[in-house]
């Protein structure tokens, strides 16, 4: 597969809409019984569950989308209740309680943003309660859980989907054809990267009110503890709430490893970490590199993450023995090894700089959010169900045992 450059933002707009469809298509193998029907013009009714900057960025996605509308808003905290109003209507139905969300008829299905350990809670109860979801990623916070959220998806027939978009953006769609097609050769490495130089660890006073949070609520099974508003607004680098940089951003490209080479767990893990800026501040580490081994698979994932360079910013290669294709959020590239007879391609949809976080094309949170609406209204799975969202965060429970242990992890994890 040789594709050329796009040469024009009208290209690349027909591109994406031609690779939106075909996202929707190629999702389409499994039917799931439907709930009710949605006529074609009729809105899916969304509940906002954890109403949080991460929330408030894909609602920018979401009022895209005209068969979409926000119906009721939950969080912990008056300040998110409030911004998610105001992001939304005055008329919404508000709660601190994500129960008394499920139980509104006017509520289809929810978007749940929280931090992690409360993802496969509320996901379930959703479930149970007949709503379809869009989860955040990492789905699960404990290896244990994954068993439960893929029983209450298929139990109850729900459209669960994961939001690891890369599987509804198109240059990744197209990449997981190059991998299959052989022409890269043997692939035995795949090295993921996500190197920030940002600042994350400045403990700044907030001076949250605590009669705002229903702390004990955001606890949920975390063990008791007295409210830290350092920890409330900086959850994924506590081990209660979040996995650090593993969970956070490396689960979006172990994803991809795992997709196209159809791995699941790894056999061993090895990670170092360290404190070079969060010293006293984060219980996890702002470097860590780990290394996955998937021996029968003969397969190396390799992965590098950092808040103090951006060198390699976001991407993930993988390496084969005639040549190396290199993808990120903005674009693919097929790199021939010197004397193979493969033929460099690219396609570049993102202008901007490589391996950057986010590119206004392609929209990946438009992209995976309209792919689970439509699947609502098929029925059919979603590009991210719950069981890959499962499978992606095993490596990175994986990597963070082993961190934890100060030795090599094992599989099956005790």
């Amino acid at each position: 597969m040789n594709a050329k450059p796009s040469k024009s933002s009208s290209d690349r707009r027909d591109f994406l809409r031609a690779a939106a469809v075909g996202a929707t298509a190629a999702a389409a193998a499994t039917f799931v019984a439907p709930a009710r029907g949605f006529s074609a013009n009729e809105k899916i009714s969304v509940g906002l569950i954890g109403c949080g900057g991460r929330c408030r960025h894909l609602l920018q996605a979401l009022k895209k989308i005209p068969q979409a509308q926000v119906t009721a808003v939950c969080d912990v905290w008056d300040k998110n209740i409030q911004a998610g109003k105001e992001a939304t209507s005055d008329g919404v139905f508000t709660t601190k309680d994500h129960r008394a969300l499920l139980e509104r008829k006017d509520v289809d299905a929810v978007l749940i943003a929280t931090p992690d350990h409360w993802h496969v809670p509320i996901t379930i109860d959703a479930c149970a309660a007949g709503k379809d979801v869009y989860v955040e990623k990492p789905l699960t916070h404990d290896l244990s859980e994954g068993a439960a959220v893929i029983e209450a998806q298929n139990k109850h027939q729900r459209i669960v989907q994961v939001g690891m978009q890369q599987r509804s953006m198109p240059q990744f769609i197209q990449g997981l054809d190059i991998i299959r097609s052989g022409q890269l050769g043997k692939i035995h490495k795949v090295h993921l990267t996500w190197n920030r130089n940002q600042e994350r660890h400045n403990r700044k006073p907030e001076d949250i009110d605590p009669q705002s949070v229903d702390w004990r609520r955001f606890c949920g099974n975390a063990p008791e503890q007295p409210f830290d508003e350092y920890r409330f607004r900086n959850w994924r680098w506590f081990w209660d709430f979040g996995g650090g940089i593993l969970t956070d951003l490396m689960v979006h490209f172990l994803d991809v490893a795992n997709w196209y080479l159809e791995l699941d767990h790894p056999a061993t893990a090895a990670t170092i970490g360290d404190h070079f800026m969060a010293a006293g501040l984060w219980q996890t580490p702002d470097t860590v590199q780990t290394l996955l081994h998937y021996p029968e698979q003969g397969v190396q994932v390799y992965f590098e993450g950092t808040f103090i360079n951006a060198r390699n910013a976001a991407m993930l290669e993988f390496m084969g023995s005639e040549g190396t294709l290199y993808l990120d959020r903005g674009r693919y590239e097929v790199i021939p090894e010197r004397k193979s007879k493969l033929a460099a391609s690219e396609l570049i949809l993102g202008e901007g700089t490589r391996g950057a976080d986010f590119f206004a094309q392609p929209d990946g949170e438009l992209l995976h959010l309209t792919n689970w609406l439509d699947c609502i209204r098929s029925r059919q799975k979603p590009n991210a169900p719950a069981e890959a969202g499962v499978i992606a965060v095993k490596g990175a429970h994986l990597g963070n045992r082993a961190l934890r242990a100060g030795e090599v992890a094992h599989w099956p994890a005790a």
